[in-house]
C-alpha cells in the first residue's frame, strides 16, 4: 500500500534516520561514561581527604601520647641503666670518699630506727644480721636502698648488685635505684640479707613475684613489722638491725629523686650541699651510727668518724 505526501513535505532517505539514531545512542553512552568518571574522581578525592584527615589525627594523638609520657617521666631515656653504666654507678656509690660523708654529717633525715627491747639478738655466722625487705616496684624502697648501700659498704662489700627503678604507675614513678635481688654481701663485721619480694612489672592486679621470704625473714615480718611495733602489718620498706632496732618506711624525702637519672643521683652525692646528698648520705650516716653499736665500734676508722658520730646522741 502506498500513500501520498501532503504539500511541503519532502521525501527523506531511510538511512539518514538510522544514522541520527546511532549518533544519539553514541552520545548517550559517552555522557554516561563521562558521568561515571566524574563520580569516580569525586569519590577518590573524598577518600583522599578522609585518609589525610585520619593520618593527621593519628599523628596528633601519637604526639600527645609521647609528650605526655615525657612530661610524666621527666626523661626520654630508658628507666634503668645496665651493663658498664650500672657497674660504674655501683662502684661510685659504694666508694664515696669518707670526707664527703663527714661533711654531710646529719644531713636531712626524716626518721630514725626504733629500739627493740624484748627480742633476742639476730645473728648469722656469729655476726649481727641486718635484714632489708622491699620490692622493686616500691618508690620508697627505691629511695631507701641508696643509703643502705652507702652505709653497708663502709663495713663490707656487695657483689652482684644490680640497678632497677620503681614502677612507672606508682607515686614517684621510675625512681632510680639498686636491686638486692641476686646480690650477696661479705663483711667481717656484719651479715646482710636484702630481699625484693616483687618486680616492677604489672601482673594481674599486682606485680610479679620475685624473692621468697625465708622462714626467718617471715618471722621478722610477723613479729616486728606488726602491732604493737607498727600500726599495720606488712608495709615496706622494712629494716631489721639484728633485732635491736627496726625502721619502717623511708628515712628521707623520696621526692628528691623524682625525675633524676641514676647518673644524676650519684653525681649529686659528690656535692655535700646538694639536697640529694643531704638526704641519702645523712640517712647513711644515721644507719652507720646504729651499725657501729652492733659491731662494738668496729671498724674504728668508720665508727670514730664525724659521719658516724653525727647521730651519737640519738643512742
Amino acid at each position: 500500500m502506498s500513500t501520498e505526501r501532503g504539500p511541503g513535505q519532502s521525501k527523506k532517505p531511510r538511512g539518514h534516520d538510522q544514522a541520527r539514531k546511532r549518533s544519539r545512542a553514541t552520545q548517550d553512552r559517552v555522557a554516561r561514561v563521562l558521568a561515571e568518571q566524574h563520580q569516580r574522581r569525586v569519590r577518590q578525592q573524598r577518600l583522599a581527604i578522609a585518609a589525610i584527615a585520619t593520618a593527621v589525627v593519628v599523628v596528633v594523638v601519637v604526639a600527645m601520647v609521647v609528650v605526655s609520657r615525657i612530661v610524666d617521666s621527666g626523661t626520654t631515656a630508658a628507666p634503668a641503666v645496665s651493663g658498664a653504666a650500672a657497674d660504674r654507678i655501683v662502684r661510685q656509690t659504694t666508694t664515696l670518699p669518707a670526707a664527703i660523708l663527714d661533711q654531710v654529717g646529719k644531713g636531712q633525715v626524716l626518721a630514725k630506727p626504733q629500739t627493740v627491747t624484748d627480742q633476742p639478738a639476730l645473728a648469722d655466722a656469729g655476726k649481727p644480721l641486718i635484714v632489708y625487705i622491699g620490692a622493686e616496684y616500691c618508690p620508697f624502697c627505691a629511695s631507701q636502698r641508696w643509703p643502705v648501700v652507702v652505709a653497708m659498704s663502709r663495713f663490707g662489700t656487695f657483689a652482684g648488685l644490680g640497678m632497677t627503678h620503681s614502677a612507672s604507675d606508682d607515686v614517684y614513678p621510675n625512681t632510680q635505684s639498686f636491686s638486692f635481688h641476686g646480690s650477696s654481701y661479705t663483711s667481717q663485721y656484719l651479715a646482710f640479707q636484702g630481699v625484693e619480694v616483687a618486680t616492677n612489672e604489672r601482673e594481674g592486679n599486682g606485680y610479679g613475684p620475685l624473692d621468697t621470704l625465708t622462714p626467718l625473714q617471715q618471722q621478722i615480718m610477723t613479729t616486728l613489722n606488726a602491732p604493737p611495733y607498727v600500726d599495720s602489718s606488712g608495709a615496706i620498706p622494712f629494716m631489721d638491725f639484728a633485732n635491736q632496732y627496726f625502721l619502717l618506711g623511708g628515712a628521707y624525702d623520696a621526692e628528691l629523686l623524682q625525675k633524676q637519672s641514676a647518673e644524676q643521683i650519684v653525681a649529686a652525692l659528690r656535692d655535700p650541699s646538694d639536697p640529694i646528698a643531704q638526704g641519702i648520705i645523712g640517712t647513711a650516716n644515721i644507719f652507720t651510727t646504729y651499725l657501729c653499736q652492733l659491731t662494738n665500734g668496729q671498724p674504728g676508722d668508720v665508727c670514730q668518724s664525724s659521719a658516724a658520730q653525727a647521730y651519737a646522741e640519738v643512742l
